[in-house]
């Protein structure tokens, strides 16, 4: 499997979180050029704030594969991870992480810091950013635009 088409497996996620009223991220872990994890948002219906879609593609792809060390594996996601998921994928070892948007809110893979290359932490891994970024970033404005319109902050 590509990349992009990853990627449009990971946006698909993004909208069926979306339609549950979660924030739209979606994330696919690849091993190989195969599926080893799937992730969605899910902290509305988790009520779980660490329910976030590569946390959760991780955690299928540590269950799939039987094992914690996810050597070999490329996580693919909507959104550049946030420093809970970008450590995550340290603690993991994953060998590539590949994002669609930036988040320069909370990004922590090149935007506000970045924990895949920081010398003090046991584990690196490239980053490759903006794969299909414009389709994720819309799928981010549409649903804030939405939930702004409905009175919702």
């Amino acid at each position: 499997m590509e990349i992009e088409e990853a990627m449009c497996e990971a946006l698909a996620l993004a909208r069926e979180a979306g339609e549950r009223g979660e924030v739209p991220v979606g994330a696919v872990a690849l091993l190989d050029g195969r599926i080893v994890g799937r992730g969605a948002n899910a902290r509305e219906s988790a009520n779980d704030p660490t329910a976030h879609a590569e946390l959760l593609a991780i955690q299928d792809a540590a269950r799939t594969l039987g094992r914690w060390r996810l050597t070999g594996v490329t996580v693919v996601v909507t959104l550049e991870p946030c420093a809970m998921c970008a450590g995550a994928m340290v603690l993991a070892r994953i060998d590539r992480l590949v994002y669609g948007a930036s988040d320069p809110k909370a990004g922590a893979v090149g935007s506000l810091l970045d924990l895949s290359q920081d010398p003090r932490l046991n584990h690196r891994f490239p980053v490759e950013r903006g794969v299909l970024a414009e389709e994720a970033s819309e799928l981010l404005r549409a649903f804030f635009r939405a939930r702004r319109g409905n009175g919702q902050p």
